[in-house]
């Protein structure tokens, strides 16, 4: 066995006395676990929200999106879809005019995104038939367009998706040249029947309604401008070779983004949240872990005739301090195994019976998601080996001095 960890595993478990010295130690590894065990909890409901919003959002959004650099729309051409449709690994090229605009239904109003789609979006399945919760799922039938609007959409404007007799006006104020006087030809309107109501999730359901292309291409005078094409892959191929392939075919007038770059700066401040919050909860770590300091440093005193002992017999002032570098790893290492047994144990509990709920209603889940990870457990191990190393340092080196010249 290794002489410092034997030494100092003598001092933590001796059972001839506890002392104060004794109280601190119990106490620095109740901090210690403590802190651990809410590092790792956190650490796993941030990587539960993010896997949360990535599985609600990448069941609405497509696996890619092609919009312009520059500007909010591009000009289209068969030429355009046909090279687009040749790329290998494509299966559905979805055209998409997506823009503002206002819904009036009997007395209700709404600012909505309107968002205007080729035939082939019921074939890309992204809103599957247990999400309509009225209605069909349907954007056209013979030459009737219909909508699919959001719940929460409908519920602000009471639709009554069985009654075709009220339609919805749909308005859009045009980008008329100053001086323009007659108010006709500052907006313009179009009616749609409300055929279905979809329910995802909140942000999409308050605020989308989808309508046919031509729809919509006629509402916002849009000629062959399109705001996106939405793509769904082939099966059996990876989605970033085929990002990549598209990349090379448009060139770099185009931006070719995946579900997670479509909302790259939500992800981003997710992982800024979760960084800060491991950098707080550290702190934490690190402020807990003083009692070690102050342990460490009562035990060298508590122990300087151990020490002297020790040094005639030939132990030098690099295993005095060895030993006591060893006590404080013993003290971290005791305190993180319970603080991660404890956290793992939590977010097992958590995640099979979901004891802390979110505390809203209309939450998807009761429930808050919890997500364990490896790389947690690997960075919290990591940052309380760092601040062990420094805390015990100082101690150890102070116990190293109470060997005399004479005793070496």
């Amino acid at each position: 066995m290794n002489l410092p960890f034997f030494i100092a595993r003598r001092y933590l478990l001796s059972k001839r006395k506890k002392n104060f010295i004794n109280i601190i130690s119990i106490l620095s590894i109740i901090s210690v676990a403590f802190s651990t065990a809410a590092l790792i909890i956190v650490l796993s409901v941030f990587n539960g929200l993010e896997d949360l919003l990535r599985s609600l959002n990448d069941s609405f959004d497509p696996e890619i999106k092609i919009e312009a650099v520059t500007g909010k729309s591009f000009q289209t051409s068969d030429r355009l879809v046909k090279k687009v449709k040749a790329v290998k690994g494509v299966k559905l090229v979805t055209e998409v005019i997506e823009d503002y605009a206002y819904v009036h239904y009997r007395d209700a109003n709404q600012i909505v995104t309107l968002k205007g789609v080729s035939d082939n979006f019921i074939e890309q399945n992204r809103i599957p038939q247990e999400n309509i919760t009225q209605g069909k799922l349907q954007l056209k039938k013979g030459k009737i367009n219909y909508a699919l609007v959001g719940q929460g959409i409908s519920n602000t404007l009471t639709l009554a998706v069985d009654d075709p007799m009220f339609a919805m006006q749909i308005y859009y104020i045009r980008d008329v040249k100053g001086g323009t006087t007659d108010p006709s030809k500052m907006y313009s309107r179009m009616n749609i029947v409300p055929g279905g109501v979809f329910s995802i999730i909140q942000y999409i359901d308050e605020n989308y309604v989808l309508v046919p292309l031509d729809f919509a291409r006629e509402l916002f005078n849009y000629g062959n401008k399109r705001t996106s094409f939405e793509i769904k892959i082939a099966d059996h191929f990876s989605i970033n070779e085929v990002k990549e392939e598209l990349r090379k075919v448009l060139g770099d007038k185009f931006n070719v983004l995946n579900q997670e770059e479509q909302h790259k700066d939500l992800y981003r401040l997710l992982k800024i949240e979760k960084l800060f919050t491991f950098l707080s909860l550290t702190l934490l770590l690190a402020i807990g872990s003083i009692n070690i300091f102050f342990s460490l440093m009562m035990l060298a005193i508590d122990k300087k005739k151990d020490i002297s002992i020790l040094a005639s017999m030939g132990a030098d002032q690099k295993l005095i301090r060895n030993i006591f570098l060893a006590e404080g790893a013993l003290i971290a290492f005791i305190g993180t195994l319970i603080g991660l047994a404890i956290g793992g144990i939590f977010c097992w509990i958590q995640l099979n019976f979901g004891i802390i709920s979110m505390g809203m209603e209309s939450a998807i889940m009761q429930g808050y998601p919890i997500k364990v990870s490896w790389v947690d457990f690997a960075a919290t191990l990591g940052v309380v080996t760092v601040i062990t190393f420094l805390i015990s340092s100082r101690p150890a080196v102070q116990a190293a001095r109470f060997v005399s010249p004479e005793q070496l």
